[in-house]
């Protein structure tokens, strides 16, 4: 079940980096990623997603994506996230979870993860020592 997720993921490799965008081809952001994830898997997405801009949350210090994603995933602990799992990373310390993506291989020595990046789109980066120590929290689609 959990497969399916990342092979839905991989579909959207090579769309371009749009801020608040979710269109598989076209343009998306990090979030937008999950949205058209989860809209693959689901059909409608379980609630809107309002307006944000790049540093949202920041200025507030207020966990809006920690948040909703608890409202719709099931949290599951890193130790026992597997692929197709929802990875959520503090860019900075301190910083509010702002980015996310979708954990994709958990072979040792070769974790990787699908996410869209500012600059370079949707990519599927390995999740070495630095992206794993920004992790603030893991979830599991319903």
């Amino acid at each position: 079940m959990q497969d399916d997720i990342v092979d839905i993921a991989r579909g959207w490799l090579g769309t371009p980096y749009r801020h608040q965008a979710s269109l598989r081809g076209a343009g998306c952001d990090c979030l937008g990623l999950l949205r058209g994830v989860w809209r693959a898997r689901y059909g409608a997405e379980p609630e809107p997603v309002p307006a944000y801009t790049p540093d949202w949350s920041e200025p507030e210090g207020a966990e809006r994506l920690l948040v909703a994603a608890a409202r719709h995933l099931r949290p599951v602990r890193l130790a026992e996230a597997v692929p197709g799992d929802v990875l959520l990373f503090r860019m900075r310390r301190g910083a509010v979870a702002k980015h996310l993506g979708i954990l994709a291989s958990t072979a040792a020595g070769e974790a990787s993860f699908i996410h869209a990046y500012s600059g370079r789109g949707v990519v599927e980066s390995p999740l070495g020592a630095a992206w794993a120590a920004k992790i603030a929290a893991t979830f599991r689609f319903p």
